[in-house]
Formats: structure tokens, sequence, C-alpha cells
């Protein structure tokens, strides 16, 4: 099942194989995707399916050292370089939508932008930015009501910019610790008002960023990422963690949105996700479900003929694997990544790894 093709929706997928997003830092200019970014993608567009590294769809969701954005129409014209190089091998390309929040660097933002979160919380730990090296997260600014709303805008806006752009979707990252999560997750948002302090209300940010995507692009465009139980950046489980999962990924189906992609980072070391809450969040998403999170070829195609999934996601495999593709066809060995260049400017460690020997 792995290698066969599977609509999304709307959108046609040559095979179940997505690349998950994972953050490069390669956008060395303003935050603005480049030719070498085109590169990469397009030398993995044999994935049925990319999700790009998160990039923010404000200067205020700009946390990392060189991370992109798509939010002004310099960056609009960077990314079809980028979606048309990839249309070209036959690929799709979706865009992750990640605004940092509070996971924020002072010396990564550009000038007027500042840290933001449900609260003003800081995160602890430090954060690596070019200008100095290792720094404490900044001080985030809690967003008042109309604040949210201005945020939410942001989201619609970046959207329509993405599709503008040549992106066959967007999807919302609400994993990992960023802004989505941060009002998501009961560890994070001590809210007592329309936004927090129940479950009911630590939804409410994630609903209405979904309704105006979906407003501004169609549900069939709108896809969103998940992490239930994950620790990055000061969440992890809490009381009643799994019924407000299931009322979310419940009003996502409602709205029709395209995909829910499910990670679970118990291959890295942390708490797994129930494989009972993976079965509930399945069976009550009505669009297309994917899981992520540690598979290998053989794992992935066992998911899929047991019905837990209809696309599997492959992160770090894809870094150091442009064909991973028509390596996992074949079972073929896999090439180990340079984890020291994950993040570095540069080709080295990012468009540099070779195919497979003919």
């Amino acid at each position: 099942m792995l290698f066969e093709s599977y609509s999304a929706g709307k959108l046609p997928l040559a095979n179940r194989i997505v690349m998950s997003p994972m953050t490069r830092s390669r956008a060395v200019d303003n935050n603005t995707p480049n030719a070498l970014m085109a590169a990469y993608y397009a030398q993995r567009a044999s994935a049925g399916l990319i999700i790009t590294e998160g990039t923010s769809p404000s200067a205020n969701g700009l946390g990392y050292a060189r991370i992109p954005g798509l939010f002004n129409q310099e960056q609009v014209k960077a990314w079809k370089v980028v979606t048309e190089a990839v249309h070209a091998k036959g690929g799709k390309i979706i865009v992750q939508l990640m605004h940092c929040g509070r996971v924020v660097g002072e010396a990564n933002l550009p000038a007027g932008a500042k840290a933001v979160g449900p609260t003003d919380h800081v995160l602890e730990g430090e954060m690596y930015t070019d200008a100095k090296g290792m720094q404490p997260h900044m001080q985030a600014h809690a967003l008042s009501t109309d604040e949210i709303a201005e945020t939410v805008a942001e989201y619609a806006h970046s959207a329509r910019l993405a599709i503008e752009a040549g992106f066959d979707g967007v999807e919302l990252h609400a994993a990992n610790g960023y802004l989505i999560e941060q009002f998501l997750n009961a560890k994070v948002n001590t809210r007592e008002d329309a936004y927090g302090g129940s479950a009911a209300k630590r939804n409410r940010f994630a609903l209405e960023v979904m309704r105006a995507t979906v407003a501004a692009i169609g549900a069939e465009r709108v896809g969103m990422r998940i992490s239930p139980y994950g620790v990055f950046n000061g969440t992890g489980g809490f009381e009643g963690v799994e019924a407000q999962y299931e009322a979310l990924v419940s009003e996502a189906s409602t709205l029709g949105l395209m995909y829910v992609h499910l990670l679970d980072h118990s291959a890295m070391g942390t708490p797994a996700v129930p494989a009972a809450l993976k079965a509930k969040l399945r069976s009550l998403f009505k669009g297309s479900f994917i899981l992520a999170g540690g598979f290998t070829g053989d794992t992935a195609e066992q998911a899929l003929v047991a019905g837990q999934a209809d696309l599997i996601g492959f992160g770090r495999p894809f870094i150091s694997n442009p064909d991973l593709v028509a390596r996992l066809q074949k079972g073929a060995e896999l090439a180990a990544p340079n984890m020291g260049t994950f993040y570095t400017p540069g080709e080295a460690g990012y468009t540099d790894y070779p195919a497979m020997a003919a």
C-alpha cells in the first residue's frame, strides 16, 4: 500500500509517503526562501506529499535563526520558485505555517517584532542566535483578545499568500510547543478568560485559526499537525488531554479539513501517544489521517494495512536520502544524516546527499 497512489481529498498523490516538516534554517536573507531551498525540495519530490519546514505567518513568529516566513510579497515570489521546482518533478507540496510564539531568541526577530503567547511566562532554556550565540528565550507578551484576533488574521493572510505562491495547501502547526499548542496545552496556557481555564477555551484559538484559514482558502487545502503527549518546548501531558484532543479533532472533521497529522515522538525517547488515542482520533476524523514518528518502510506498510492511517510521514530519513521513496521500494540501505549540518547555512548536509547508485 505504501507505494500506491492516493487522493487526500481533491489532491492526488503518487504514493502514501509524506515528507514530514523539518526545520533546516537555510533562509539566510531576510527569512526568504532561495534557490538552494528550491533544489532541496525538488530533490525530494518523489514523496507523495512534501510538507515544508515550519514557515512563519508573521514577523512575530520568526523565533529561530534563518527560518522562512510567508507574510509579504518578496516571500511569495521566492516560495513560487520552490513550488514550481517541486511541481516540475511531479510532486505535491504544502507549506507548514508555524508561529513560534514564545519560543524565540530575541536576536532572531526582525526589527519591531516581539515574542507572544497565551501568557507572559518565559520558556526555560536557551535559543541559538547567529548574532549572539546561545541566549535565554525572550520574555513573551501575553496576547490580548484583540491581538489574538489579529494573529488569527495573520494565519488566514499567510494561507492566501501560500496559494498565490503555488502551494497545494497549508498545514497548521499545532504541535511541538509552538503558538497554537501553547494555547492548547494546560501546562502553558494558564489564562482564565475566553481562551483558557477549560478544555473548550484552550481549544478556541486553534479552532479560530482553522476556521479563518478554511474561510480563506477552502477546507480541502488545510491540514493540521498535533502532538498530544509531546514534551517539546515546555509542554507535556495534562489531566483531560485525551478528551480535549478528541474534541479538537472532531471539530476539525466537522470543518472538513483535508487531513490531521498526528506526531508521536516516542522514537526519540518521549512518552508515547497511546494506541487507543490514535485509534480514537482516527475514527473521529473523516478526512485523511497521517501518522508520523519513527517509522521504517516495514512498519509504515503494517500501519497502512492495519488501517491505522492513510499516509505515513518520514522525517530524518529524507534529510540524507533524497530518493527515499526509491530506496524504500527496493529495500536499499539508507544513508545516515550528519546531525552537525541540520541547521547550518549552505549546501553541506542539505543538497549534497547523493541518490543511490544506478
